[in-house]
């Protein structure tokens, strides 16, 4: 049976990549457009959390979030940007997921958002390893990239 699910799991590889992608990108992508879009209630919301200097950093998460997810999406320096996601991933739960700090009804609440979030790093992690796969910006540019020759290989 193990060799039946290897078998499957190779030949769909590349697709599932592209579908895990996708699913990891369309979390971030609407709320990351939603914070660029809203920058100063996103800002408030920082502030509200005890980040100092939320004004400032506002713009920064927001762009990371949303152009990580992008990045992720397209498969474009694909690994840099999925440990960039983890990183984003990691201090937005400890923000705004700081369920040790809550009474009985809201920790709850709070405590599976944040082993959501801790669930996503992983993801963010597995795809780092495994890499953007076949339908992916970064496959397309090392195909026309090869360190012997730099990009001369494009032009023949």
């Amino acid at each position: 049976m193990s060799d039946v699910m290897d078998r499957v799991s190779e030949a769909g590889h590349d697709t599932m990549l592209l579908v895990a992608r996708a699913a990891m990108a369309a979390i971030f992508l609407p709320s990351g457009f939603q914070k660029l879009t809203h920058i100063g209630t996103f800002a408030g919301s920082l502030a509200q959390h005890g980040v100092p200097d939320a004004t400032q950093l506002a713009p920064l998460a927001a762009s990371v979030e949303f152009f990580g997810a992008l990045l992720i999406l397209t498969g474009t320096r694909f690994r840099w940007a999925a440990l960039l996601m983890a990183g984003f991933t990691a201090v937005a739960a400890l923000i705004s997921h700081r369920f040790w700090q809550l009474g009985e009804t809201a920790r709850a609440a709070q405590e599976v958002q944040f082993m959501k979030n801790l669930a996503i790093l992983g993801g963010f992690l597995a795809l780092f390893v495994a890499g953007p796969g076949l339908y992916s910006v970064d496959h397309g540019l090392a195909r026309r990239y090869t360190p012997m020759r730099g990009w001369a290989r494009r032009w023949r």
